[in-house]
């Protein structure tokens, strides 16, 4: 009988569903069979010896080492030489994610979030250890232990402050891996790209995400996606992608107060019937009943900020293979160059001009493989003046001339 990979809860309590944060200790004695992470987590061994693959790669396992698992990454325990000892810190990435996004106290903020992205492991120094330990321990006295239902009697500005501790355990991983010893995984682990398929599909959640897409940045036919999917997670393509779209529409029913008008176009829903739709069927409840019953608005970011990102994505999304200027669009929102650019960085972390080139080349690579349309034409119909331009952003960005990934992908496919 086939056996998929299990997919952890996307809730960081299976008590109060509305936590952004929870603290628990785990104990291992054998190997464990894999396990998909929906919500993301660092785990501090404190005792033991072993070693635990994460994706595609094996890390060794001992007191001191702090690992940083984010949301859809694969992990398992494969090797037991002493039982090992952790403690955990489950937290709710998208809520953290939009906070450290929007500090004006960090010069690159997004930058940050991308250096988890590097790898998922650190060996704290004697001094980090003594750091990154008085932060579990904070954290611990703010959200109880978990799995002996030890929680503390919620105090003012909670929320903000595990926020706050998170985020200081974040920059703490952060300023270990700059200074870290470069060879840090024990044994390369499979050579199979697909591994990272599911992480890639939930960074890309706010935009147009298809089979076609998976495809080309993973140089696979869309039948090999759509197979690789269903045998480890027992799930069609459009079955996940709903799947971590719930899990995103949560996060914004409990946390802001937008309309489900304002959150559809977000996450790639038609509108906000089809958004209570998909969620009816999947919660069994009403989105309506769901947001009375459990939501919680933290303000931790500015509401009316964050619509004015989403429109400004939205507004691009819908131009950029017309004459579109930055200055112009700028103006259109009432905002300058600057400040668009710090509203872009905050949702699709790149500026105005690498976010319009993105998609131009995005939907140059559909025209390449979906018609026999010249290059030239396709340069034109994708927002681009002139044939070199097109072939210097798509080079930049593919790294390879669009006649050669036409001819690649095709090879691929048959």
């Amino acid at each position: 009988m086939k056996e998929y990979i299990e997919l952890q809860s996307h809730f960081c309590s299976k008590i109060d569903i509305k936590k952004i944060c929870t603290f628990d200790y785990e104990t291992i004695a054998e190997r464990t069979l894999p396990l998909y992470h929906k919500s993301p987590r660092f785990i501090l061994v404190r005792e033991g010896k072993g070693s635990i693959e994460i994706d595609r790669e094996r890390y060794e396992l001992k007191s001191g080492v702090l690992l940083s698992v984010l949301p859809w990454e694969c992990t398992q325990i494969v090797e037991v030489e002493e039982v090992l000892s952790f403690e955990i810190v489950k937290y709710n990435y998208d809520v953290v994610a939009e906070t450290i996004k929007s500090s004006t106290s960090m010069s690159d903020p997004v930058s940050v979030l991308k250096k988890l992205e590097e790898t998922p492991y650190a060996y704290l120094t004697e001094e980090m250890r003594e750091e990154v330990g008085y932060l579990f321990l904070k954290i611990r006295e703010e959200a109880g232990v978990e799995s002996v239902m030890d929680f503390r009697e919620r105090r003012s500005y909670q929320e903000i402050n595990i926020i706050m501790l998170v985020s200081s355990l974040i920059i703490a991983f952060c300023r270990v891996i700059d200074n870290r010893d470069k060879k840090i995984c024990i044994k390369n682990g499979s050579e199979d790209n697909r591994l990272l398929i599911l992480r890639y599909i939930y960074m890309h959640l706010g935009e147009k995400i298809t089979l076609e897409r998976i495809a080309k940045q993973f140089y696979l036919s869309r039948s090999s996606v759509r197979m690789y999917i269903f045998e480890k997670t027992g799930l069609a393509f459009h079955e996940l992608v709903s799947e971590m779209r719930i899990v995103k529409t949560i996060n914004y029913l409990l946390y802001t107060d937008m309309t489900l008008e304002e959150i559809a176009p977000v996450l790639g829903y038609v509108d906000a019937a089809h958004i209570s739709k998909v969620f009816s069927y999947r919660m069994e409840n009403k989105i309506s009943n769901y947001r009375r019953t459990y939501q919680r608005v933290l303000n931790i970011t500015n509401i009316e900020e964050k619509k004015m990102a989403y429109q400004l994505v939205e507004y691009i999304s819908r131009n950029y293979q017309e004459e579109i200027q930055a200055f112009e669009t700028s103006e259109r929102f009432g905002i300058s160059i600057e400040e668009m650019n710090r509203h872009l960085m905050m949702q699709v972390e790149c500026n105005f001009s690498d976010f319009v080139n993105r998609l131009r080349i995005d939907k140059s690579c559909e025209l390449l493989l979906d018609t026999d349309k010249s290059i030239t034409d396709i340069a034109i119909e994708v927002g681009y003046g002139t044939v070199k331009t097109f072939r210097r952003n798509f080079i930049q960005l593919r790294h390879v001339l669009p006649n050669e990934f036409r001819a690649a992908q095709a090879v691929l496919v048959n």
